[in-house]
C-alpha cells in the first residue's frame, strides 16, 4: 500500500468519525428502552459502569497509559464524568423508564447543540452571531412542536419528559466543561477515571432509591453489552476526540442528527410514532440547526 493510499484511508477515516458517532450515540436511547423492563435505571447504570471498569483497567494497564500529574485535573475529569454520564445518562434512564417514548426522548436532548452553541461564545469565546440567535429560538419551536401532542397524555408522561430536559441541561453543561477544561486529558485514563465517577455515583442512587432487583433476560444482557461496548467504549471515546479537534459548538451540532436516527430505529423495533405536528417540529429544528451551523457565503465571494 503506497503512502498516498495510507493518507487517503486515515482521512475516510477521520471524515466518517462524525457519522459513526451520530449512529452510535442514537443507539443508547434504544439500548434503554430494551433494558429497563428488567430492572430499575440506576441499578442498570451502575452494571454498566461496572462492566466499563471491568473492561478498562486491564486495558489501561497493559497499554501503560499516561495518568494526570495535576490533583486539579483529576477534579475537572471527575465533574466532567459526573456531567456526561451521571446527570445526562441518569436521567435519560429516569425519564424513559418513567414512559417517555425513546425517540421524544432523544429529540428533547437533541436540542443540546443549539443551547451549546449560544453558551459557547460567552464561556469559550467561540462566535455566536445574530444567524445562531435565530437558530437556537427556531429549534427551541421546534422541540416544543415535537412535544406539544404528549402534553395531554397524562401526568406520569410529563413527569418522565421533564427529566428529559434535565438531562439536556446537564449534557450541555458537560459538554461544555468538557471542552474547557479536559480537552487535553488522555482518552484511556481519563474515560476510566470517569467510568469509576459515575460508577460510584449510580451505585449510591441505587441504594438510595432502589431495591436492586434484576431480572436477567437475553434481553437485558444484550443492551447491557451493547451499552457498554458500543456507547461507553465507542461512541464516548469518539466525543471525546471530536471535542478535541473542533470547537464545542460544531461537534455538539451532531447531537441534532440522534433524533431522527433514533426515531427510525424505535419505529421498527417499538413501532414508535410521531405524529405530523411532531414531524413539522423536527424540520424547524433541522433548520435551526442548520443556521446554527452552516456558513453563508457573502455575495461575490468563491
Amino acid at each position: 500500500m503506497t503512502e498516498n493510499s495510507v493518507q487517503s484511508s486515515e482521512t475516510l477515516i477521520i471524515k466518517s468519525m462524525p457519522i459513526i458517532f451520530v449512529f452510535l450515540w442514537s443507539t443508547g436511547f434504544i439500548g434503554a428502552k430494551m433494558g429497563l423492563p428488567y430492572v430499575e435505571p440506576m441499578t442498570f447504570l451502575a452494571l454498566r459502569f461496572g462492566v466499563c471498569i471491568l473492561f478498562m483497567v486491564p486495558f489501561v494497564l497493559m497499554t501503560r497509559t499516561r495518568w494526570p500529574t495535576r490533583r486539579i485535573d483529576y477534579f475537572h475529569i471527575s465533574i466532567g464524568g459526573l456531567l456526561m454520564h451521571g446527570g445526562y445518562l441518569g436521567f435519560v434512564f429516569l425519564s424513559i423508564s418513567k414512559g417517555t417514548p425513546a425517540g421524544i426522548s432523544s429529540l428533547i436532548v437533541g436540542i443540546q447543540p443549539l443551547i451549546v452553541a449560544a453558551l459557547a461564545g460567552v464561556l469559550l469565546k467561540e462566535n455566536v452571531s445574530l444567524q445562531k440567535w435565530i437558530g437556537l429560538l427556531l429549534g427551541l419551536a421546534g422541540v416544543f412542536l415535537v412535544v406539544f401532542n404528549k402534553l395531554s397524555v397524562g401526568e406520569g408522561t410529563l413527569f418522565g419528559m421533564s427529566f428529559s430536559f434535565i438531562a439536556l441541561i446537564s449534557i450541555s453543561a458537560g459538554t461544555l466543561y468538557q471542552k474547557k477544561f479536559c480537552s487535553h486529558m488522555n482518552i484511556k485514563s481519563g474515560n476510566l477515571i470517569q467510568f469509576v465517577v459515575a460508577g460510584a455515583y449510580f451505585y449510591l442512587m441505587s441504594l438510595l432509591f432502589e431495591t436492586g432487583e434484576v431480572i436477567w433476560s437475553g434481553e437485558l444482557v444484550f443492551a447491557l453489552l451493547w451499552l457498554v461496548i458500543i456507547l461507553s467504549l465507542g461512541a464516548m471515546t469518539l466525543l471525546y476526540m471530536l471535542l478535541r479537534k473542533g470547537a464545542a459548538a460544531n461537534v455538539s451540532s451532531l447531537f441534532y442528527l440522534t433524533p431522527p436516527c433514533t426515531a427510525v430505529v424505535a419505529y421498527f423495533l417499538f413501532d414508535e410514532t410521531l405524529g405530523a405536528l411532531a414531524l413539522i417540529g423536527m424540520g424547524i429544528a433541522v433548520a435551526g440547526v442548520a443556521l446554527v451551523n452552516y456558513r453563508f457565503k457573502k455575495a461575490g465571494s468563491t
